[in-house]
């Protein structure tokens, strides 16, 4: 359990978390359409999820 929450506060994960908080923030006000939140919502998930694969990758080496 603490490992999994020390995994959470990288950096990495907070700059996901706090990009896509700041992004729903904006759609749900109106200041951004869906479209453009849905553009980068999904750059960086998959940005995010694509270095953990790769890191995943290189530690079972």
């Amino acid at each position: 359990m603490l490992k999994n929450l020390a995994k959470l506060i990288d950096v990495k994960s907070l700059v996901t978390l706090v990009l896509t908080a700041v992004f729903a923030a904006l759609a749900l006000g109106g200041e951004i359409s869906a479209e453009q939140f849905q553009t980068v919502f999904t750059t960086v998930i998959a940005f995010y999820f694509g270095t953990q694969y790769q890191k995943n990758v290189k530690e079972d080496k």
